[in-house]
């Protein structure tokens, strides 16, 4: 029943999980390396402290050497060492103002805040306090893990767009292709009944309402074929009075629904016109008023009310059937979308393209109450563009 819509949405669900699995894991291997590499500067500094603890004793001079060159290969941490709050040196802090002693304060401040602390013991119970912060290659590092994310989810966002995008462009190639092939089709028999039926018009044993009768319907396949032949290219459009198309098309409707639904048409006493294409307009109303006998299963009442205000034309379209959950209104639209036992789902997908894409309208549903009934509004504007 729902298998297009059900598959489309599974494919949406791997997408999204697959992107997600990706993000997680490419989280995952940056956060575990920076923090092996603060573990790295960690030790670093560990090995530091005690070289400055050990220049400082003095008691053994025959390792000065390697003790110096561990204290001078620090090059990328800044550090700060102090005395009883004192600072008495400092190494790879850039100074940033001409006030060099404010300006060193200020960063112990923030190191004292937001750094590490190693104690350096002196000996004879003296003791140094060093300070340190992320070397600048860590903090760069420790920040490419939110870069990467958001780089992550504008690929994964384009990547969906363009997917969507492909998939939309492709079921317009099948809509159109399918409707024009339909219009082609019906042309040929259609013909061969109109000539049958101007034959049968000169036959005077046959009963002139029949032949009447089934010339409207010969008639009525020839619009079918004609609003089929207009799907996927812009169709002409004229100033048509909605009061007078709605009339027409609830008649229509009235006669090959069942004689249990009451359909009701409620229209204002001013004509109200706008720029449409007749037979595409007529088509997206029937088949509103169809889906709502479907929905109501062949007993219940419809009411197509005609309303406006000064920039808008609302149509709707109301049944008193089983309703719709809030949580389908927007996928009863989607191709392949459907509630019935058969179908193809295209019905309302087709007439929201109708609306929107080439009468610069919308159709939505305006309310619904399971167990209650349905309104579909259509919205077309009063003055649109040819």
């Amino acid at each position: 029943m729902h298998f297009f819509y059900f598959n489309s949405r599974i494919g949406r669900y791997i997408f999204f999980i697959a992107a997600i699995l990706l993000v997680g894991g490419s989280l995952w291997v940056s956060n575990n390396l920076v923090k092996k590499l603060e573990l790295e500067e960690r030790n670093k500094m560990e090995i530091w402290a005690a070289a400055t603890s050990e220049l400082a004793s003095g008691d053994d001079y025959s390792n000065i050497d390697l003790i110096l060159t561990i204290i001078q290969s620090n090059t990328t941490i800044p550090v700060i060492v102090t005395d009883h709050n004192e600072i008495i040196q400092y190494s790879n802090i850039t100074i940033n103002s001409t006030d060099t002693s404010h300006y060193l304060t200020r960063k112990l401040e923030s190191m004292q805040r937001n750094g590490s602390t190693i104690d350096i013991d002196l000996g004879n119970g003296e003791k140094q306090t060093l300070y340190y912060e992320d070397s600048v290659l860590l903090k760069q590092l420790s920040y490419y893990p939110y870069i990467q994310l958001l780089v992550m989810i504008l690929f994964a966002l384009i990547a969906y767009i363009g997917l969507v995008s492909v998939k939309r462009a492709e079921q317009n190639k099948v809509w159109v292709g399918l409707s024009k092939e339909t219009a082609h089709q019906l042309g040929t028999p259609i013909s061969s009944l109109m000539a049958w039926i101007e034959f049968l018009k000169l036959n005077d044993n046959i009963d002139p309402s029949i032949v009447t009768d089934m010339d409207k319907d010969v008639k009525r396949l020839s619009t079918i074929a004609e609003r089929f032949s207009k799907i996927g290219s812009i169709p002409d459009k004229e100033l048509i009075y909605i009061n007078e198309l709605l009339e027409e098309s609830c008649n229509y409707m009235s006669t090959r629904i069942s004689s249990r639904v009451k359909l009701n048409l409620n229209l204002p006493q001013d004509a109200e016109g706008s720029m449409l294409c007749r037979s595409l307009i007529e088509w997206v109303i029937e088949n509103l008023c169809k889906n709502a006998v479907d929905a109501m299963e062949g007993e219940g009442r419809i009411d197509v009310t005609l309303s406006t205000d000064n920039k808008h034309i609302y149509i709707d379209v109301s049944d008193t059937g089983k309703g719709i959950a809030r949580s389908e209104f927007e996928n009863i639209f989607k191709p392949g979308y459907t509630s019935k036992k058969r179908g193809w789902g295209l019905g309302l997908t087709l007439a929201k393209r109708i609306i929107e894409e080439y009468h610069n309208g919308r159709i939505y549903i305006k309310e619904s109450e399971i167990g209650v009934g349905t309104t579909f509004r259509i919205e077309l504007p009063k003055i649109a563009q040819q």
